[in-house]
């Protein structure tokens, strides 16, 4: 990291200290390294330390830091990549599927869900809840939502609970033809549950995925996966698709 200071600039000093520092970022340090403390930082910078930790929660707030307790300030790991507009149709739990299941409960789903599902507003449906992991952190959590029609063989195998339920919930929708699939990102707010399961604040940013999946000419399932946005890099293809990809190959600005 360079020892140049930082002259006069027509943007606020911390912000145009924060694009130098997430440059030198890319080019001087590696994942996991800690970097110099707050003194020698603002040293180096010739700024003052409310300037600097301004730059570097920004940075945070971005996803480029991490602060871990007890050990200091470290380069975050790249963003994770997972494809929203794959030209490849499967239901979750196939494949190659990076998410755990955790729970398996019956629940009413939200008003949108129901709506989503042609499902009344007061009918239960099974909430499979699952998990997703990346450089041993949180980065996102999905509630599928599966009405009872359209895993009819569930109770007679006599399902377990916990993630043994969610497991024979998946299984079960798998045996459906998947006609297709459709989905929506919008951004949102962490809610407090959402907020425990990824490790954040309440309010925190979120990027919201919502899928419908079609089977037998109807809505089979509906999944709503919240990732923390912190994590997730939006790119559009010449397709028109969009992507989460991984930002650890090119940070550069969509």
């Amino acid at each position: 990291m360079g020892t140049t200071q930082l002259e006069s600039v027509p943007e606020p000093k911390y912000w145009h200290l924060k694009t130098v520092l997430s440059e030198a970022l890319d080019s001087d340090f590696a994942v996991g390294e800690v970097l110099p403390n707050e003194r020698e930082l603002a040293a180096r910078f010739g700024v003052a330390r409310a300037t600097l930790r301004q730059a570097l929660e920004q940075l945070e707030l971005e996803g480029r830091l991490q602060r871990r307790r007890g050990v200091g300030t470290t380069v975050a790991p790249p963003r994770m990549g997972v494809a929203v507009g794959a030209e490849t149709d499967v239901w979750p739990g196939a494949g190659d599927d990076a998410w755990q299941p955790v729970a398996c409960e019956e629940t009413t789903p939200p008003a949108a869900v129901a709506r989503l599902l042609d499902t009344d507003p007061d009918e239960q449906v099974h909430t499979v809840r699952r998990s997703r992991m990346t450089h041993g952190q949180p980065v996102a959590a999905e509630l599928l939502y599966v009405p009872a029609g359209s895993v009819p063989g569930l109770t007679a195998i006599g399902a377990p609970t916990g993630a043994a339920h969610a497991r024979a919930v998946l299984r079960e929708l798998q045996r459906l033809e998947l006609e297709g699939q459709d989905r929506a990102v919008e951004l949102g707010s962490a809610s407090a549950e959402d907020a425990k399961q990824l490790d954040r604040l309440p309010g925190a940013p979120v990027l919201v995925l919502t899928t419908r999946y079609v089977a037998e000419g109807r809505t089979a399932a509906v999944a709503v996966a919240t990732y923390r946005a912190d994590t997730c890099r939006l790119t559009f293809g010449e397709t028109g698709s969009v992507q989460i990809t991984d930002a650890g190959e090119d940070r550069r600005a969509s």
